[in-house]
C-alpha cells in the first residue's frame, strides 16, 4: 500500500533510482535541461531518488541546489548520508567503523603507492577522505575536465587503477573491504556490504513493489554492479545522460 506522502503520484508503489556520473550527468559535469525535465515529468508518476558515491556537495553542484526538493530520495556515498523528502536519516562514519590504526596503514601504503606510478601528469586531492568511503584518484581529482578525458584513456590502456586495486587487495586481504572502480580518475574504498545497495534499506519499509536502477558503471568491478544485480531492482545499463532519458520516455511514456 503506497503511504500518504507519495499518493499524489500516478504509481507510488514504483521507484526509480538513478547513478549520478554518467547517468543523470556527463562525469562531474552538470546536469542537462533535457534530462531535468525528463526527471519533473518522471516524479509526476512514481518516486525517483539517486544514488552516487560523491558526497552531497558534490551532487548539489551537479544537480542543482535544489536537488533535496527535486528528488524524493537523495542518497550520497551509496546512502550513508541519506535524505528521504528533504529530511536527513541516520548517517554512518567510515573512521568509526574502520578504526584510526587500521585506516593510518591504508592510507600511508596508498601515499607511497601514489608516489611510485608512472603519469603523464598529476594534480591534486590523490585521497579524499569521506564520511563513509574514501576516494583514491592517481591523477588528482582537480584535474580539469580535458586532463580527466586524457587520464581516462591512458588508464584504459595501461590499467592503473586495476592494479592499484589488486595492490591494495594483496596488502590488506583480512580488512572486510570493497574497491569499487567508477567515473573517468578514480575508485572508492569502503567497507563490504557499503556498496550502492545500501541505500535500499532507507526505502525497505516505504511499500515499493518495483524499484529501477539506471547506471553506467553496471559490470563488474563497477560501482553500480551491486545494486544493477541486486535481485530487488531492475536493472537498466545505460552508457550516456541521452540514454537514460530515451529509456525513461519508453518505460514510463514520458
Amino acid at each position: 500500500m503506497a503511504i500518504p506522502e507519495f499518493a499524489y503520484k500516478e504509481d507510488p508503489e514504483t521507484l526509480v533510482l538513478f547513478d549520478v556520473d554518467g547517468t543523470l550527468t556527463p562525469a562531474r559535469l552538470t546536469v542537462s535541461d533535457e534530462v531535468r525535465d525528463a526527471l519533473v515529468k518522471l516524479r509526476k508518476k512514481v518516486c525517483i531518488g539517486f544514488v552516487g558515491g560523491s558526497d552531497l556537495s558534490k551532487q548539489l553542484e551537479q544537480l542543482g541546489p535544489n536537488v533535496l526538493n527535486e528528488f524524493d530520495y537523495a542518497f550520497s556515498e551509496n546512502g550513508l548520508t541519506a535524505y528521504r523528502l528533504g529530511e536527513k536519516l541516520a548517517s554512518q562514519s567510515f573512521i568509526n567503523w574502520i578504526g584510526e590504526e587500521k585506516y593510518n596503514k591504508l592510507s600511508v601504503f596508498i601515499l607511497k603507492y601514489l608516489a611510485s606510478i608512472e603519469l603523464p601528469r598529476r594534480r591534486g586531492t590523490f585521497l579524499e577522505f569521506r564520511n563513509g568511503m574514501i576516494n583514491v584518484s592517481p591523477i588528482g581529482r582537480n584535474a580539469s575536465t580535458e586532463e580527466r578525458n586524457e587520464y581516462e584513456k591512458y588508464d584504459k590502456e595501461h590499467h592503473i587503477r586495476e592494479k592499484f586495486v589488486e595492490a591494495l587487495k594483496n596488502e590488506f586481504p583480512d580488512l572486510g573491504l570493497t574497491y569499487s572502480i567508477g567515473g573517468q580518475i578514480s575508485f572508492d574504498v569502503f567497507p563490504t556490504g557499503w556498496d550502492k545497495t545500501y541505500c535500499l534499506q532507507h526505502v525497505a519499509n516505504d511499500g515499493f513493489k518495483k524499484i529501477h536502477f539506471f547506471g553506467d558503471k553496471t559490470a563488474k568491478g563497477g560501482n553500480d554492479y551491486e545494486i544493477y544485480e541486486d535481485p530487488r531492482t531492475i536493472g537498466h545499463a545505460v552508457k550516456t545522460p541521452q540514454d537514460t532519458v530515451r529509456i525513461l520516455k519508453e518505460i514510463f511514456d514520458l
